[in-house]
């Protein structure tokens, strides 16, 4: 499905019945809507919630921002190390807007919101920018921004800047091995289940340039630690022992940041939802957004 919003098009998906409490789901660098697991996605609305998956935009089959051209990273990190002004095509406050119009569209006043990675970040702008509509959130894998987040070790983060292979099944396998790179060692890896699913979604919509620019909006937007500490909804922090692209410090700090925030680390999980995960992940949410509903 799709709709205008925020003066884009967006693309999203729903589970569960339009009547149960809402449910935003934000994913995040480079992925599509598709990374949020058909299953988990029924888990969430098996559970009473009304789910929505969506593409941010630059990604999937939202509208796409090429004509603002490719961003020049190496320039812009120089400028955000030194404190200078960094110029984006669009920063996270945008991709925020996004997803409050979404919920406009959808005729959806106040939504439980749950992100990962730089989703976990949008999230945490929805929260900031639009408090009122957000009852509770879940910031999953992510960081706060800026420079007191601790960044990934270099060969890492190598990995993830990569520039795209020139032909589909090359770059099926560099997906593979940036998976192999950063997925879950506590839990076992199904290389074909991921091999599917990466050629799923290049099948789908393949758009590195949009990539480029959704990490130019990461650099641009800086730190969100002050405007956390403003935050009242419930909110629970999870954070993979494992993670070596957003390393737990990360995830610890968010916590600290947000008052009352809960804290969830799972042994053994990297940057990625491992199936075997699901359960309890859908529990926390369940439990999170119920500290709304005592609330309210």
């Amino acid at each position: 499905m799709r709709t205008s919003a925020n003066g884009i098009e967006i693309e999203y998906e729903t589970f569960g019945r339009p009547s149960n409490d809402p449910l935003l789901l934000v994913m995040g660098l480079g992925a599509q809507l598709t990374l949020w697991d058909e299953n988990f996605c029924q888990m969430l609305a098996d559970r009473g919630f009304f789910a929505v998956r969506y593409d941010n935009r630059d990604v999937g089959l939202s509208t796409y921002f090429d004509d603002a051209g490719p961003p020049d990273m190496m320039k812009l990190m120089m400028a955000s190390a030194q404190g200078e002004p960094v110029q984006t095509a669009y920063t996270l406050n945008d991709m925020a807007d996004d997803a409050a119009g979404l919920l406009d569209a959808l005729s959806i006043d106040r939504a439980h919101v749950v992100g990962a990675s730089m989703g976990g970040m949008i999230a945490q702008t929805i929260a900031i920018r639009h408090g009122a509509r957000v009852k509770s959130l879940v910031s999953v894998m992510s960081t706060t921004g800026g420079p007191d987040a601790e960044p990934a070790k270099p060969e890492v983060m190598a990995a993830l800047m990569r520039p795209a292979a020139p032909n589909r099944e090359a770059q099926i396998e560099q997906s593979i091995e940036l998976n192999a790179t950063i997925c879950s060692p506590g839990f076992p890896r199904d290389e074909q289940r991921t091999r599917d699913r990466i050629a799923r979604d290049y099948d789908r919509a393949f758009h590195p340039e949009g990539t480029q620019r959704q990490m130019a909006a990461i650099v641009a937007s800086g730190s969100r630690l002050e405007g956390l500490g403003r935050l009242s909804m419930p909110a629970l922090v999870v954070h993979g022992d494992a993670d070596v692209l957003v390393p737990p410090s990360n995830g610890k700090q968010t916590a600290h940041a947000i008052p009352g925030a809960e804290f969830m680390s799972i042994a053994g999980m990297g940057h990625d939802f491992p199936p075997e995960i699901f359960g309890r992940i859908t529990d926390a949410i369940s439990s999170n957004a119920a500290k709304a509903k005592l609330g309210a």
